[in-house]
């Protein structure tokens, strides 16, 4: 079985393999478009792309159980967690353009805890995907409460799309929200209303 280093030095040696036919992509892409790969300002553009789009994706190569590894912790605390504002970059699978927004986690532990910065890392790995915003939305919600099997998870996601400020209909304030709640937070109005009152506040 290989370790994570192992595995990471493949993952970068096969995003190296990999670039060379991605770049070639977007030069026919700029000609389809009626532009000159070979004009000055263009020459490096599609080495450029690739490399920005395999760090855009980069999720693919990451596993919920490298981030956590050591991180979760054996504690008496049965009180909320919430860690709220987590900034979230993703790239929209319909159109390969971004969307931007703000992540919200809540959960309610059952005698386990997680570094608190391994959520961010968590919201990290399924945002660098090529997403929808309501299948990013239940991957968080699954992924800690396979990990951790607390009593409830919550989680929302308030984004703008780029694919509705730039084309389509081009609304620039529009905001999308998606919530996934389980375990208690499902069950439980009072349990969901304290989440949803404090990440608001």
């Amino acid at each position: 079985m290989e370790s994570w280093k192992e595995e990471r030095t493949r993952s970068i040696e096969d995003n190296e393999m990999n670039l060379p036919g991605i770049a070639a992509a977007y030069t026919s892409i700029l000609r389809g478009l009626g532009e000159d790969p070979l004009r000055q300002g263009l020459l490096k553009t599609p080495r450029r792309a690739a490399t920005a789009m395999q760090f855009f994706t980069k999720g693919y190569q990451e596993k919920i159980s490298d981030v956590l590894n050591n991180a979760i912790f054996d504690e008496d605390h049965d009180e909320m967690v919430i860690v709220k504002d987590i900034d979230m970059f993703s790239m929209c699978e319909h159109h390969l353009v971004p969307f931007i927004g703000k992540v919200h986690i809540g959960y309610l532990p059952n005698k386990r805890v997680v570094g608190l910065s391994k959520l961010a890392r968590i919201v990290e790995i399924y945002s660098r995907r090529l997403q929808v915003q309501e299948r990013l939305t239940k991957q968080i919600a699954v992924a800690i409460t396979e990990s951790l099997q607390p009593s409830g998870v919550g989680v929302v996601i308030e984004a703008s799309h780029m694919c509705m400020v730039m084309r389509g209909v081009q609304k620039m304030n529009s905001k999308t929200v998606t919530s996934t709640m389980l375990g208690v937070f499902r069950e439980d109005p009072k349990t969901r209303e304290e989440f949803l009152k404090l990440i608001k506040d």
